[in-house]
């Protein structure tokens, strides 16, 4: 997701590379991405968020049957204009569903209706596909090794598909939800039929939307857990090394983060050196505890009273409830180092 980008190229030396692309509303947005330091600038790191994130679209205009990959495409192409052929895309944030429809539509490749037509942007633009011609993709993306870097192991659709499990924080009703997953599913079929892929129920495909299983169907990428990425580019077990505790954090730790999102990858990392694991996260959400069975033995939350979100997200508030709260636990646990063990 968000911080990608600047993660891995801080790690590298790299920089940033601004342009500009459609965002997920058909609308022109400035996107970054960045060319990695450590291999003379072959390799780009790409977050889908910055040209299809959900951050782009106001809470009232989030529809996912209509928002678009688009811009993603256009990211891509922009990495391989200039020589980069290998290319690590993340695939956190995003505001759509419609599979990679629009970033493969970018790239060249023809998602056909009944009517020879081009299917239209968006999650709902599925329900009419019936014939992917692969024929005019980008020649420069068989020179390319891509990797989809992926916090979640979700299939494409069902009850733990795209469309159900994040549908709804990017605007769906649950009507649209069912109207997405047959979009998702038909999209599925037709790519097995046309591509010989088979991505229905590959694990993170469901990721963005689906726009995992369209890097993997359209463009030949493999998966591989974000998290591994960032850890092994900012060298976090050998700056584990002589630690007693680890700190890991999120903005909302639920259900979702138990699926390998970046707290739990840090807890499995600190658990090989047997070391405790404390979660402070903005809040907690439902389903949370499942995180306990996956190496983080302690959620703290920054929030001191309810408010806003819109509050806590002012920059000013959140440094302060930050180390508020981290210093409540601090005091905690120093008082816990004075109580004689007890089982």
């Amino acid at each position: 997701g968000e911080g990608l980008v600047e993660a891995l190229v801080s790690a590298t030396g790299g920089k940033m590379v601004s342009c500009q692309v459609t965002g997920p509303l058909g609308k022109k947005v400035r996107a970054s991405y960045g060319l990695l330091g450590d291999d003379q600038g072959r390799t780009a790191v790409i977050e889908m968020a910055a040209a299809s994130g959900l951050a782009l679209v106001p809470r009232e205009q989030r529809n996912p049957l209509l928002t678009t990959t688009y811009g993603t495409g256009e990211l891509i192409r922009e990495a391989l204009d200039a020589g980069c052929r290998r290319i690590i895309v993340g695939i956190g944030g995003s505001a759509t569903n419609d599979g990679g429809a629009g970033m493969a539509q970018s790239l060249g490749i023809r998602l056909l209706d009944d009517q020879g037509k081009d299917i239209p942007w968006g999650g709902a633009g599925l329900l009419q596909l019936e014939r992917i011609d692969a024929s005019g993709l980008d020649p420069r993306i068989q020179e390319c090794e891509i990797v989809v870097a992926s916090d979640v192991a979700n299939p494409l659709c069902g009850p733990q598909g795209a469309a159900h499990v994040y549908g709804p924080q990017k605007g769906a009703t649950p009507e649209m939800v069912i109207e997405l997953d047959r979009g998702l599913a038909r999209l599925a079929e037709v790519v097995r039929r046309d591509l010989g892929v088979e991505v229905l129920n590959v694990p993170g495909a469901g990721a963005a939307g689906g726009l995992g299983a369209g890097l993997m169907a359209f463009l030949g990428a493999k998966m591989r857990p974000g998290i591994e990425l960032v850890l092994e580019a900012v060298e976090l077990e050998r700056k584990m090394a002589g630690a007693q505790l680890v700190f890991t954090g999120e903005g909302q730790i639920n259900f979702q983060s138990a699926y390998g999102k970046v707290p739990v990858g840090v807890a499995q990392l600190a658990k090989r050196r047997g070391l405790p694991v404390i979660a402070v996260v903005g809040s907690i959400g439902s389903g949370a505890e499942a995180v306990y069975e996956k190496g983080i033995d302690a959620i703290v939350s920054i929030m001191n009273r309810p408010m806003a979100l819109e509050e806590a997200l002012v920059k000013e508030n959140a440094t302060k409830l930050l180390a508020d709260a981290s210093a409540r636990t601090m005091m905690l646990l120093k008082l816990g180092s004075t109580i004689p063990a007890w089982d």
